[in-house]
């Protein structure tokens, strides 16, 4: 039992409530959640709750508030979205008079496992399953950090209050807004609590690079027995989180990390949030054996005797679990890596026209950073009812707040320095689109990942590559592991005009989307997109 007091004066923030519970363990807030009737406790020992309404996070009603650290720094548009200093001013008040009715759950926690930028975070929750979630996903100091602890930000999380967009400048009731001068993180009207952890990412991703010269990553990464770094980015669904989990390498973290000018890379947080969709023990042991006592399971169907079934989206397709990083054996404490010598961008492509390895030249990896292209597939949102190209730029736009070429300037000039081979990894589907083909097989992407990281695939040569004839990407011609023909896409569809065809729908998709970027990519880097216009 922690021997920390369990009570904390929030009257700075203007809350005067009493009924305040202080770093509790996740043990305490488990059970509390369990006795109020707010979740329930599966066969495993986690914990498993619903997060009404929303079962994902809101981009569009993501706000930063616009004064003069960020007026003339954030790229303002539909993914930035603007928000005036009076308005959150005025909202706040109304959310903390919301809170002083309430029971309220702190913890102190810090992001950033570099102690030379760490971010020390306090986090005020109106549920106690949110606190749980905070204790799972930020870096937890001991009982001598906490003495005299100071927090820089301050995460204000009320599910509960509900905005009047038409009086409080907000979209609709719900609202995830930055304010950088006040340095609060103010969400509202939503449980899903990915946008806990992702409030402080966007904050971590307009300060390491303002003011430290430093690059924020969306990706996971690992480290080997000879201490070599991957890192593999991509956006929600293409395998971040099961990729970097190999039991042959220690997992560094699972979705956000900083590179350092020192040639580091750390984690900024001390946890995993994983997709539990079709999670089995035998695809992805390492997470299905994280989910016991202390895990947060979300919006998951379960049987009377709490028995989850993963295959089940009733709810939503996006389930989750959250879990402190020690319930995965093999890691990288602290969680620290040196300069990576490997990339891979992961996508999860729908159309099955994109190889299911290729390697990168500079100029191409610095354009599908900027493009961070995955696809849709039919029925994950209304309206869709065929493959959709999804772009994302960095593979993390929703959490950016500086122009894209920024961090893609940043990512090119450390990727040359370290000399860092760059690869592109389609773990969608094969043998033709979504519907028609299958998904590519987990045991074929591992093998492919072991092959760079063994150094089984060499440099660029005719002999042992093949270069593809719409996107220029050069596709292995052999790969331990895995059948030749399923290293080609083309040879998987067994109809070229419809394979073409589709490639070419991709291959413009690339250039229409990648139109609002021309401006401030080089020539070179323009270069590094797909070539051919179609038959």
């Amino acid at each position: 039992m922690s021997k920390v007091a369990k009570t904390i004066s929030l009257s700075d923030y203007g809350i005067h409530t009493d009924k305040i519970q202080y770093q509790l363990t996740p043990n305490e807030l488990h059970q509390i959640t369990v006795e109020k009737g707010m979740g329930k406790e599966a066969s495993t020992g986690a914990l498993a709750v619903d997060t009404g309404e929303f079962t994902g996070r809101s981009p569009m009603d993501r706000f930063i508030v616009k004064d003069e650290i960020t007026e003339d720094k954030v790229w303002w548009g539909n993914i930035n979205i603007p928000f005036e200093p009076k308005a959150f001013d005025a909202l706040y008040d109304k959310v903390i008079a919301y809170l002083n009715e309430k029971e309220l759950f702190v913890r102190d926690c810090y992001a950033c496992a570099d102690p030379a930028y760490k971010l020390n975070i306090r986090v005020i929750n109106e549920y106690p399953w949110s606190n749980m979630f905070a204790y799972n996903m930020f870096l937890r100091p001991t009982d001598e950090d906490l003495v005299g602890f100071d927090p820089e930000w301050t995460v204000i999380n009320a599910p509960g209050f509900m905005a009047d967009a038409a009086i409080d400048g907000t979209r609709q009731h719900n609202f995830a807004i930055l304010n950088f001068s006040k340095k609060i993180a103010l969400i509202g009207g939503t449980g899903y609590t990915g946008e806990i952890k992702k409030g402080i990412f966007s904050a971590l991703n307009f300060i390491l690079p303002v003011y430290k010269n430093t690059l924020p990553m969306h990706c996971s990464a690992n480290v080997g027995k000879d201490g070599d770094t991957a890192i593999f980015f991509g956006l929600s669904g293409t395998g971040k989180t099961t990729l970097s989990a190999d039991p042959n390498r220690k997992l560094i973290g699972d979705d956000e990390h900083g590179w350092t000018n020192e040639n580091t890379v750390f984690n900024f947080e001390g946890g995993c949030y994983a997709k539990v969709i079709n999670l089995s023990a035998e695809n992805e042991p390492e997470i299905y054996g994280a989910i016991k006592k202390g895990a947060l399971l979300e919006n998951v169907i379960m049987n009377a005797q709490g028995v989850v079934d993963f295959e089940d989206t009733s709810i939503t397709q996006n389930t989750r679990v959250s879990y402190p990083i020690y319930h995965i054996d093999n890691i990288q404490e602290p969680s620290i890596g040196k300069n990576p010598k490997n990339i891979f961008f992961l996508t999860a492509d729908a159309f099955g026209v994109l190889p299911p390895i290729s390697k990168l030249t500079p100029s191409q990896a610095a354009y599908h950073f900027i493009s961070g292209y995955t696809a849709k597939v039919a029925g994950t949102e209304a309206g869709v009812v065929e493959p959709t190209p999804n772009f994302s730029a960095c593979f993390g736009a929703p959490f950016m707040p500086l122009h894209p070429a920024k961090y893609a300037e940043m990512l090119s000039k450390k990727m040359q320095e370290a000399g860092v081979n760059v690869w592109l990894i389609n773990t969608g589907w094969t043998g033709g689109p979504y519907g028609v083909g299958t998904r590519m097989k987990l045991k074929y992407t591992r093998a492919m990942i072991t092959a760079v990281l063994n150094g089984d695939l060499g440099p660029y040569s005719y002999d042992t590559y093949s270069i593809h004839s719409v996107f220029g990407v050069a596709q292995p011609r052999e790969c331990p592991g895995v059948p030749t023909e399923v290293l080609s896409p083309r040879a998987t569809w067994n109809d070229d005009e419809k394979y073409y065809t589709t490639a070419f729908k991709l291959s413009n998709a690339f250039r229409e989307n990648f139109k609002k970027f021309e401006a401030y990519a080089s020539e070179e880097i323009r270069r590094g997109g797909p070539q051919r216009y179609g038959f």
